[in-house]
């Protein structure tokens, strides 16, 4: 099976994009602290992947792009989504999780809801795997948690003092889509493959789509499944978000990103960018030349390489170098340079490609 495999990172140069609230103390009982991974080399900064993962959605839900998001609805202290991947995109690529309470007094409130007009149906809990997986996005390297004192001064009287954290460093994260799962709805009796339940069967057969044989699967057309997953890769290179926006002003588009399709769902980029002696990232030329040696086999597309000019220039120009070189050059057939919306409009124009078709089988 073949799988979409990337690494982005993002360039934090003074920020505080997730955080884990008050701090206890501290100077002031309402400082605000980052979320972060204390080791024995120091702190490292992190970012959830759940975070991540609603920076992209409500990315793709307001980029204009042709996104069709599920609702959501709310049950007492449950909420879901409508858990309808024919219809819903997100319900497709993100995955879900559903399982409405049987109680009688959450009936009769879904049942006096006049905004569940629509809702599908529910008759068995169902849940979906996602086929879009990320990672946490971690520092490159452990950083020192900078301290701001700030007050709250715009009215008479004494100053209301505060504080919050924030740091700088680059976030190194991964992501990956199976590419055979996007678009394909199973009904086994299986946790993560109980996408259908009898009535979204029922949906999924007068709506046309294809049963996968032997599968116990159903499967939207090839064109519809290829529009989903090149909307959500074009809405990657969009891709905004993050806390205290309004004091920090942090841009989350990847600055460098590696993306190519792989077969297998082992991530084959993991160890090539990493940090130097200083803690600073570096484009690790031979974990490169490794990985696209020994993965040679498996590489199914070429691998796009977005890079934003005034970011790293020394790293970008190292491996221009290199892909000038004599071995460089065997290498270079298969490695394609540009900013990242670039490398991923070009990504996307080869997922569409006729002859990519296999990749999503």
């Amino acid at each position: 099976m073949a799988f979409v495999s990337g690494l982005l990172l993002i360039d934090a140069p003074a920020s505080a994009l997730n955080n884990l609230g008050s701090v206890q103390g501290r100077l002031f009982d309402n400082t605000v602290g980052v979320k972060v991974i204390r080791t024995k080399e120091g702190a490292y900064p992190y970012v959830s992947a759940q975070a991540f993962r609603y920076w992209l959605r409500l990315t793709l839900e307001q980029s204009g792009l042709g996104w069709r998001p599920a609702p959501i609805y709310r049950e007492e202290k449950v909420a879901y989504t409508d858990a309808n991947p024919i219809r819903w995109w997100d319900d497709d690529l993100f995955g879900y999780m559903r399982a409405p309470s049987k109680k009688a007094s959450a009936r009769e409130k879904r049942d006096a809801d006049e905004s569940r007009i629509d809702e599908t149906p529910t008759t068995d809990t169902v849940t979906r795997a996602s086929p879009f997986r990320v990672s946490t996005l971690v520092s490159i390297a452990p950083v020192t948690i900078v301290e701001d004192w700030e007050s709250m001064s715009r009215h008479e009287g004494d100053a209301v003092p505060y504080s919050n954290q924030f740091y700088r460093t680059t976030l190194r994260g991964l992501f990956s889509l199976d590419l055979h799962a996007a678009g394909t709805f199973w009904y086994r009796q299986k946790t993560g493959f109980r996408n259908l339940d009898a009535g979204r069967i029922a949906e999924a057969r007068a709506a046309g789509l294809a049963e996968v044989d032997g599968q116990k699967a159903y499967r939207l057309p090839q064109q519809e499944r290829v529009r989903r997953i090149a909307t959500l890769f074009e809405g990657l290179a969009l891709l905004d978000g993050g806390a205290k926006q309004a004091l920090h002003y942090t841009d989350v588009s990847p600055a460098l990103l590696i993306v190519a399709v792989t077969r297998g769902g082992n991530h084959i980029f993991g160890h090539v960018v990493g940090a130097n002696a200083r803690g600073l990232p570096e484009l690790k030329i031979d974990a490169l030349k490794e990985a696209l040696t020994v993965f040679a086999d498996d590489l199914l597309s070429d691998v796009h390489i977005g890079w934003v000019r005034g970011y790293l220039d020394d790293e970008r120009a190292k491996l221009e170098a290199f892909l000038e070189t004599h071995e460089g050059k065997h290498f270079g057939e298969r490695i394609r340079v540009g900013h990242p919306r670039e490398a991923l409009g070009a990504f996307v124009k080869a997922l569409t490609s006729p002859t990519s078709s296999g990749w999503l089988e």
